[in-house]
């Protein structure tokens, strides 16, 4: 009798554990899911590891066409780079393989990290946040996803941004003795500029062309303001005690500079860039490009109210503009000047030009 009950225990305790293992297939569905996942992070290794290789291989024609190698070279090259990423695939697939029988012999959960996920983060155990299986899988899709670069990029692109101090060179006299406020008058610059190299194998030279707003400010001094008379743009003294005077000139141009310095170069197996981080350099040019508004800006207190009066219209101001620029920096930073050799005002008995310098941020 008491065999019996032994068996019939037995029997017992093993439909238990297979209800138990049923019950687990039933609620955790990842069971099945663990398989599709391990299946779709194996393809598309093979699939990033394939994109890698079509990058390398265009890169190798592109040194090809330029005849920096020869037929040979490529064909050798495109064998090493295919027998490197066969390596990687198997190397890559072992790795997943191996995680995964780590997380099937342990109850507990495993965090990995390294090997890149679907979507960033797998879980290739437990069927919801409850489940007390939990193996994940951390990786950075961003990061594995092959960049399509290209082998030589010759022209970028910068971020313009100027100011500074702003004044006139007036004919037959000196700067010292300007009509207009030398901390007062200030010019502001906003822009975008490109950079080519010039030369196939140096980046020494680069060709920097673009557009920009620029804001030329002139502050007369003496409480006189700006008064149009017919074709002659003079300064006269305002009745009342002037707060502000200021005359605003916007110009859209476009600067074209010679940059001189030089630059780092990085080469690897499928691109090579330059860069001028951290570097010295000059660039010598000009600009050209047209007016397009000027207007004078005046505020004083008038009976015991106070004004402010804007004047929109011409002043006898050029409608061409074009000058020289020039520029010393380090990094993203310069020291900029800026000369207009188109005059002020436009046929004026006395000729003035403005002049501008200040700092320059050119930022990529």
């Amino acid at each position: 009798m008491q065999t019996i009950i032994k068996y019939l225990a037995l029997i017992t305790l093993i439909l238990n554990v297979q209800l138990i293992k049923a019950q687990d297939s039933i609620q955790n569905p990842n069971n099945k899911n663990k398989i599709e996942t391990l299946q779709k992070i194996k393809e598309q290794i093979q699939n990033e590891e394939r994109d890698y290789l079509k990058v390398e291989v265009e890169a190798i024609n592109s040194r090809l066409e330029k005849g920096e190698i020869t037929n040979a070279e490529a064909e050798l090259l495109k064998k090493e780079v295919a027998k490197k990423r066969a390596l990687n695939i198997e190397n890559r697939i072992a790795i997943i393989e191996n995680k995964y029988a780590l997380s099937e012999r342990n109850e507990e959960g495993y965090e990995f990290v390294g090997e890149h996920a679907i979507n960033g983060i797998v879980r290739v155990g437990g069927a919801n946040e409850n489940t007390s299986e939990s193996f994940i899988f951390v990786g950075d899709k961003a990061k594995d996803k092959p960049k399509n670069l290209k082998y030589d990029r010759r022209t970028t692109s910068d971020f313009v941004l100027a100011f500074g101090l702003n004044n006139a060179i007036i004919e037959g006299e000196k700067l010292d003795d300007s009509p207009y406020k030398f901390g007062g008058s200030r010019f502001f610059e906003i822009g975008w500029a490109w950079k080519t190299r010039v030369f196939n194998e140096s980046n020494f030279m680069r060709l920097k062309y673009g557009y920009s707003f620029q804001f030329n400010g002139l502050k007369p001094t003496d409480n006189n303001y700006f008064v149009q008379d017919g074709n002659q743009t003079i300064l006269q003294e305002f009745p009342e005690e002037l707060k502000k005077s200021k005359l605003a000139i916007t110009n859209l141009v476009f600067p074209v500079h010679f940059e001189f310095g030089p630059s780092k170069k990085t080469e690897k197996d499928t691109y090579f860039r330059y860069s001028t981080d951290n570097q010295f350099k000059i660039g010598i040019g000009g600009y050209g490009g047209f007016n397009i508004g000027t207007r004078q800006k005046l505020k004083y207190e008038f009976d015991g109210e106070r004004i402010k009066e804007k004047q929109k219209q011409s002043f006898n101001t050029s409608n061409l503009v074009y000058g020289l620029s020039s520029y010393i920096a380090f990094d993203d930073v310069a020291l900029y000047v800026k000369y207009d050799l188109s005059p002020i005002f436009k046929d004026q008995a006395i000729k003035q030009n403005n002049i501008s310098i200040g700092l320059r941020f050119d930022m990529d």
